[in-house]
Protein backbone atom coordinates (compact mmCIF):
# COMPACT_ATOMS: atom_id res chain seq x y z
CA UNK A 1 0.00 0.00 0.00
CA UNK A 2 1.19 3.52 -0.85
CA UNK A 3 -0.04 6.46 1.46
CA UNK A 4 -0.26 9.32 -0.53
CA UNK A 5 -2.67 11.59 1.47
CA UNK A 6 -2.14 11.66 5.34
CA UNK A 7 -4.18 14.43 7.45
CA UNK A 8 -5.51 14.78 10.70
CA UNK A 9 -9.17 14.72 10.92
CA UNK A 10 -10.72 15.48 14.18
CA UNK A 11 -10.67 14.22 18.08
CA UNK A 12 -13.60 13.03 20.30
CA UNK A 13 -13.41 12.84 24.00
CA UNK A 14 -15.79 9.41 23.90
CA UNK A 15 -18.13 7.30 21.48
CA UNK A 16 -20.54 9.92 21.42
CA UNK A 17 -18.53 12.50 20.00
CA UNK A 18 -16.79 10.16 17.43
CA UNK A 19 -17.56 11.88 13.76
CA UNK A 20 -20.30 9.82 11.52
CA UNK A 21 -18.89 6.52 11.11
CA UNK A 22 -18.11 6.37 7.12
CA UNK A 23 -14.87 4.88 6.08
CA UNK A 24 -13.47 1.84 7.66
CA UNK A 25 -11.28 2.25 10.78
CA UNK A 26 -8.26 1.16 12.12
CA UNK A 27 -7.11 2.16 16.00
CA UNK A 28 -3.50 1.78 17.19
CA UNK A 29 -3.38 1.73 20.92
CA UNK A 30 -0.84 0.21 23.45
CA UNK A 31 1.22 0.82 26.64
CA UNK A 32 2.22 4.79 27.09
CA UNK A 33 5.40 5.17 25.90
CA UNK A 34 5.45 2.14 23.74
CA UNK A 35 6.49 4.05 20.38
CA UNK A 36 2.65 4.84 19.04
CA UNK A 37 3.40 8.25 17.77
CA UNK A 38 6.50 7.10 16.39
CA UNK A 39 5.13 3.88 14.34
CA UNK A 40 2.15 6.09 13.57
CA UNK A 41 4.76 8.49 11.69
CA UNK A 42 6.51 5.75 9.99
CA UNK A 43 3.35 3.66 8.64
CA UNK A 44 1.67 6.78 7.06
CA UNK A 45 5.71 8.43 6.04
CA UNK A 46 4.39 11.54 7.57
CA UNK A 47 6.99 12.95 10.29
CA UNK A 48 5.14 14.98 12.82
CA UNK A 49 1.77 13.59 12.17
CA UNK A 50 1.15 12.19 15.37
CA UNK A 51 2.87 14.13 18.40
CA UNK A 52 5.80 12.47 19.63
CA UNK A 53 6.09 12.90 22.89
CA UNK A 54 8.54 12.30 26.25
CA UNK A 55 5.62 12.68 28.78
CA UNK A 56 3.48 9.01 28.58
CA UNK A 57 -0.33 9.44 28.37
CA UNK A 58 0.29 12.78 26.25
CA UNK A 59 -2.79 11.27 23.91
CA UNK A 60 -6.42 11.69 26.01
CA UNK A 61 -8.24 12.16 23.15
CA UNK A 62 -9.42 9.47 20.68
CA UNK A 63 -7.42 11.03 17.32
CA UNK A 64 -9.06 10.29 13.82
CA UNK A 65 -6.50 10.85 10.93
CA UNK A 66 -7.78 10.40 6.92
CA UNK A 67 -5.79 8.10 4.95
CA UNK A 68 -5.52 8.48 1.13
CA UNK A 69 -9.17 8.95 1.68
CA UNK A 70 -10.39 5.50 2.51
CA UNK A 71 -9.67 4.78 5.36
CA UNK A 72 -9.07 6.48 8.92
CA UNK A 73 -6.28 5.33 11.44
CA UNK A 74 -7.64 5.67 14.78
CA UNK A 75 -5.03 6.67 17.88
CA UNK A 76 -6.40 5.59 20.84
CA UNK A 77 -4.98 6.53 24.39
CA UNK A 78 -2.68 4.92 25.66
CA UNK A 79 -3.13 2.46 29.40
CA UNK A 80 -0.95 3.02 31.90
CA UNK A 81 1.57 5.80 33.33
CA UNK A 82 -0.92 9.44 32.03
CA UNK A 83 -0.69 11.74 34.71
CA UNK A 84 -4.27 12.30 35.04
CA UNK A 85 -6.94 12.49 37.58
CA UNK A 86 -8.44 8.71 38.87
CA UNK A 87 -11.94 10.35 37.51
CA UNK A 88 -9.80 11.48 34.11
CA UNK A 89 -8.52 8.15 33.88
CA UNK A 90 -11.89 6.34 34.54
CA UNK A 91 -13.46 8.49 32.23
CA UNK A 92 -11.11 7.71 28.92
CA UNK A 93 -10.77 4.08 29.47
CA UNK A 94 -14.23 3.86 29.61
CA UNK A 95 -14.24 5.82 26.23
CA UNK A 96 -11.79 3.72 24.83
CA UNK A 97 -14.01 0.09 26.09
CA UNK A 98 -16.62 1.69 24.21
CA UNK A 99 -15.10 1.99 20.91
CA UNK A 100 -13.33 -0.35 20.84
CA UNK A 101 -16.13 -2.57 21.68
CA UNK A 102 -19.43 -0.58 19.87
CA UNK A 103 -17.52 1.37 16.85
CA UNK A 104 -19.42 -0.34 13.53
CA UNK A 105 -16.86 0.80 11.26
CA UNK A 106 -13.92 -0.48 13.16
CA UNK A 107 -12.26 -3.19 11.39
CA UNK A 108 -9.13 -4.18 13.29
CA UNK A 109 -6.93 -2.83 16.09
CA UNK A 110 -3.35 -2.85 16.46
CA UNK A 111 -1.98 -3.37 19.87
CA UNK A 112 1.72 -2.08 20.32
CA UNK A 113 4.20 -4.23 22.68
CA UNK A 114 7.65 -2.42 23.45
CA UNK A 115 9.80 -5.43 22.13
CA UNK A 116 12.67 -5.14 24.05
CA UNK A 117 10.58 -6.08 27.30
CA UNK A 118 9.53 -9.05 28.97
CA UNK A 119 5.35 -9.46 29.14
CA UNK A 120 3.90 -7.19 31.37
CA UNK A 121 0.89 -7.64 33.14
CA UNK A 122 -0.87 -4.30 32.00
CA UNK A 123 -0.18 -5.78 28.53
CA UNK A 124 -1.29 -9.39 29.42
CA UNK A 125 -4.67 -7.73 30.63
CA UNK A 126 -5.15 -5.70 28.17
CA UNK A 127 -4.74 -8.58 25.67
CA UNK A 128 -6.94 -10.86 27.78
CA UNK A 129 -9.72 -8.30 27.50
CA UNK A 130 -9.79 -7.69 24.03
CA UNK A 131 -9.54 -11.63 23.27
CA UNK A 132 -12.23 -12.02 25.67
CA UNK A 133 -14.44 -8.89 23.99
CA UNK A 134 -14.27 -10.42 20.92
CA UNK A 135 -12.13 -7.76 19.30
CA UNK A 136 -10.34 -8.37 16.19
CA UNK A 137 -6.87 -7.29 17.36
CA UNK A 138 -2.72 -8.11 16.19
CA UNK A 139 0.40 -7.35 17.81
CA UNK A 140 2.88 -5.05 16.60
CA UNK A 141 6.02 -5.27 18.67
CA UNK A 142 8.15 -1.89 18.43
CA UNK A 143 11.28 -0.33 19.04
CA UNK A 144 13.22 -3.63 17.59
CA UNK A 145 16.30 -0.94 16.13
CA UNK A 146 16.72 -0.86 20.16
CA UNK A 147 18.02 -4.86 20.44
CA UNK A 148 19.56 -7.28 18.70
CA UNK A 149 16.71 -9.65 16.62
CA UNK A 150 17.81 -12.52 18.73
CA UNK A 151 16.90 -10.79 22.15
CA UNK A 152 13.55 -9.17 20.03
CA UNK A 153 12.39 -12.68 18.54
CA UNK A 154 12.75 -13.60 22.19
CA UNK A 155 10.87 -11.70 23.86
CA UNK A 156 8.04 -11.99 21.01
CA UNK A 157 8.35 -16.14 22.04
CA UNK A 158 7.77 -15.49 25.52
CA UNK A 159 5.04 -13.28 24.64
CA UNK A 160 3.36 -15.91 22.92
CA UNK A 161 4.24 -18.49 25.27
CA UNK A 162 3.47 -16.39 28.14
CA UNK A 163 0.21 -14.27 27.02
CA UNK A 164 -1.13 -15.68 24.24
CA UNK A 165 -1.10 -19.12 25.41
CA UNK A 166 -4.99 -18.44 26.69
CA UNK A 167 -6.32 -17.22 23.26
CA UNK A 168 -8.63 -19.20 21.11
CA UNK A 169 -7.56 -17.29 17.49
CA UNK A 170 -4.16 -16.41 18.09
CA UNK A 171 -3.57 -12.78 16.82
CA UNK A 172 -0.98 -11.99 14.17
CA UNK A 173 2.19 -10.37 14.94
CA UNK A 174 4.07 -7.63 13.24
CA UNK A 175 7.84 -6.47 14.40
CA UNK A 176 8.74 -3.20 13.27
CA UNK A 177 11.23 -0.42 13.72
CA UNK A 178 11.16 2.97 12.90
CA UNK A 179 14.95 3.62 11.97
CA UNK A 180 15.30 0.51 9.56
CA UNK A 181 11.38 0.65 8.99
CA UNK A 182 11.42 -3.13 9.28
CA UNK A 183 7.63 -4.12 9.48
CA UNK A 184 6.19 -1.09 7.95
CA UNK A 185 4.35 -2.34 4.51
CA UNK A 186 3.82 -5.69 6.47
CA UNK A 187 1.27 -3.31 8.89
CA UNK A 188 -0.08 -1.81 5.62
CA UNK A 189 -0.20 -4.56 3.59
CA UNK A 190 -2.30 -6.37 6.35
CA UNK A 191 -4.36 -3.18 6.42
CA UNK A 192 -5.10 -3.11 2.81
CA UNK A 193 -5.51 -6.76 2.82
CA UNK A 194 -8.66 -5.95 5.37
CA UNK A 195 -9.76 -3.65 3.75
CA UNK A 196 -10.07 -5.39 0.51
CA UNK A 197 -12.25 -8.47 2.53
CA UNK A 198 -14.90 -5.72 3.34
Amino acid sequence: MNINTANFATSAPDLKSCPKAVLPEFAFIGRSNVGKSTLINLLTGRKGLAKVSGTPGKTQLINFFDINRQWQLVDLPGYGFAKVSKQQRAEFNVAVADYLEARETLVHTYVLIDSRLPPQKIDQRFVTWMAEAGVPFSLVFTKADKQSSGKTQSNVAKFRREVLAGVTTPPEIFVTSSVSKEGRQHVLGHIEKLIKAK
